[in-house]
C-alpha cells in the first residue's frame, strides 16, 4: 500500500516515528508538510519530503494563511491508495489536493494534539469547528492516541462524526531498538534526578522543577533534554542557567532513550500548557518512554495521563497542588521507597508501552481496509 502522506511538522520527531512505524507495517510512503525549524529538509526514514515552507509552533491562525499558499505538484498523489492528514491544516491542505486532481482517494484524519482555539467556546472555536466538521465528512477514519481526545472532543464537543483508531504513543519495538533498562538504576539516589524530556513548552514546569530543586539544595537534580518551544518561555536558556540542580543537555534521538531514562530515576510526566484542555487529556511520549526503560512517572491524578498510571497501579500521583505534593514527597523518600515504587513500573508487560512488529502490521492492514472501501469500526491498536 501506498501511503500520502500530509505532516504539520517535518522536524517533530512524532512525524519520523509515524513514518516508519507504516514502513514496518509493510506500506510505502510519499511525504508532504511544512516545517517549524532552520536548515535544509532532509529524508526520514528514507523518504525526501516535499517542503511546503514553513510555520510557527501554537500559531493556529497564522498557519491558516500558510495553508492557502501551499501548492503540491499533481504528480504528489500518483500511485496512492490512502491520504493520512495530520492536523487540521493538513486535512484542508489534503482535500484540496485531492479535489483539485479529480482523485478518490480516502483520505485517514490523524489528530493528536488539539489546539485550544479547536476548544475555545468562542467564535473562533466555533468556526474551526465547523470547518474541520466540514472537511472530516470527506474523510473515512479519524486516528488519535489518547481516550481523552475521544471522549472529551471529538464525541461532546467537536463535529466530526467518524469511527475512531486509538493508536496510542508508545515506544516503538523494532530490531534495532535499544534492549530494556536494567535490572539495577545506573545511577543511585540521593541525590534524586528527574528527567523532563521531549517537547519542553510548560513555562509552569519549568518553574515547579526549579524551585523544587533549589529547595531540596542538591538532594534533587532536574535535567532537561528535547526540544524547547522557545515561543513558550522569556528567555529558556537564561532562565535555566539561574536555576540551581538544573540544567539542559540538549535534544535526543530514539537510540538514546535508555541512556537518558537509565541516568534519572524519575521522569516529569506534567503539562500545563494547555492546562484543563490538551494537556490534561493527552497521553504524552514520555510517559510510554519511561514505563519502557523503568524510570518512575510523576504526573497529576485528575488528568488522562494520571488515570492511565492510576489504572496499572505505578507512578507518583499528585493532587492540584502540585508544587506543595512534589516537595512533600521528596523530602521524605527513602532509597527503599524509590525501589518499591522502580520495581513496580520495571514488573509490567512491555505491551503496556510499546508496539512491536505484529502492531506495525495490524496497523497498516486496517490501514488497507479503509483504503479498499471497506466498513471500519472503531479500533484500539
Amino acid at each position: 500500500m501506498r501511503i500520502a502522506y500530509f505532516a504539520h511538522n517535518l522536524d517533530d520527531p512524532a512525524i519520523a516515528r509515524r513514518i516508519r512505524m507504516l514502513q514496518l507495517g509493510g506500506a510505502e510512503l510519499a511525504v508532504a508538510g511544512f516545517r517549524r525549524g532552520d536548515g535544509d529538509v532532509v529524508p526520514l526514514h528514507g523518504v525526501m519530503p516535499v517542503n511546503l515552507g514553513r510555520t510557527q509552533d501554537a500559531r493556529l491562525v497564522r498557519r491558516m494563511a500558510s495553508v492557502v499558499a501551499a501548492r503540491l505538484p499533481d504528480a504528489f498523489l500518483s500511485g496512492a491508495d490512502l491520504i493520512l492528514a495530520r492536523n487540521l491544516e493538513m486535512l484542508a491542505i489534503a482535500m484540496r489536493h485531492r479535489r483539485r486532481t479529480g482523485r478518490t482517494i480516502p483520505v485517514v484524519y490523524e489528530c493528536l494534539d488539539i489546539h485550544r482555539l479547536m476548544a475555545g467556546k468562542g467564535l473562533p472555536g466555533r468556526l474551526l469547528r465547523g470547518l474541520e466538521g466540514r472537511l472530516s465528512r470527506g474523510a473515512s477514519l479519524l486516528l488519535t492516541s489518547s481516550p481523552a481526545f475521544v471522549s472529551e472532543y471529538f464525541a461532546s464537543l467537536s463535529n466530526v462524526s467518524l469511527p475512531t483508531l486509538l493508536v496510542e504513543n508508545k515506544v516503538l519495538e523494532t530490531e534495532d531498538t535499544p534492549p530494556p533498562a536494567p535490572a539495577v538504576p545506573a545511577r543511585q539516589g540521593p541525590p534524586w534526578r528527574i528527567g523532563w524530556f521531549g517537547a519542553i513548552r510548560c513555562s509552569r514546569s519549568l518553574a515547579i522543577l526549579g524551585s523544587l530543586a533549589k529547595a531540596m539544595n542538591g538532594q534533587v537534580e532536574v535535567v532537561i533534554r528535547g526540544r524547547p518551544a522557545y515561543s513558550e518561555f522569556a528567555d529558556f536558556h537564561a532562565q535555566v542557567a539561574r536555576l540551581p540542580h538544573v540544567s539542559f543537555l540538549g535534544p535526543y534521538d530514539a537510540g538514546d532513550l535508555p541512556a537518558i531514562y537509565g541516568d534519572v530515576h524519575f521522569a516529569w510526566a506534567i503539562d500545563f500548557f494547555e492546562q484543563g484542555l490538551n494537556s490534561a487529556w493527552l497521553r504524552p511520549n514520555r510517559v510510554y518512554e519511561s514505563g519502557r526503560y523503568a524510570a518512575v512517572p510523576i504526573a497529576q491524578a485528575s488528568v488522562e495521563t494520571g488515570r492511565f498510571l492510576s489504572g496499572s497501579g505505578v507512578g507518583i500521583l499528585l493532587g492540584h497542588d502540585v508544587e506543595a505534593d512534589l516537595r512533600t514527597y521528596f523530602e521524605s523518600l527513602s532509597p527503599g521507597g524509590y525501589e518499591w515504587e522502580r520495581a513496580k513500573v520495571a514488573a509490567l508487560p512491555a505491551r503496556q508501552w510499546s508496539y512491536g512488529p505484529a502492531d506495525f502490521g495490524r496497523l497498516v492492514a486496517l490501514l488497507e481496509d479503509v483504503a479498499d472501501g471497506k466498513h471500519v469500526e472503531s479500533a484500539v491498536l
